[in-house]
């Protein structure tokens, strides 16, 4: 089973940067596509950016430009840099397979880490 724990969150300005990091506790070579979600208040989770075990990438409209996603198989870590933020990319960050683990008969979910951007 694979354990995701993301970091690298905070409370940043608009126009600021960011990068996060989601660290794996197994191996995540075998896993082609690997993403980062996201969950502001009130709203979905969706998915913002995915990268395969190949380097192919993809952004969701909304980051596209700002964001760039990138993965370290050998240190089963994937980044998340974030620039040019805006306050509507305030959120709860997630990274994950895609589609996302199902684990123990569920999807499994780390627990995020916060995103704040505001002045």
């Amino acid at each position: 089973q694979v354990q995701l724990v993301e970091s690298g969150g905070g409370l940043v300005q608009p126009g600021g940067s960011l990068r996060l990091s989601c660290a794996a506790s197994g191996s995540i070579f075998s896993i082609n596509r690997m993403g980062w979600y996201r969950q502001a208040p009130g709203k979905q989770r969706e998915l913002v950016a995915t990268i395969t075990k190949s380097g192919s990438v993809n952004y969701a409209d909304s980051v596209k430009g700002r964001f760039s996603i990138s993965r370290d198989n050998a240190k089963n870590t994937v980044y998340l840099q974030m620039n040019s933020l805006k306050p509507e990319d305030t959120a709860v960050y997630y990274c994950n397979a895609d589609p996302p683990l199902w684990q123990n008969g569920m999807y499994y979910w780390g627990k995020g880490t916060l995103v704040t951007v505001s002045s």
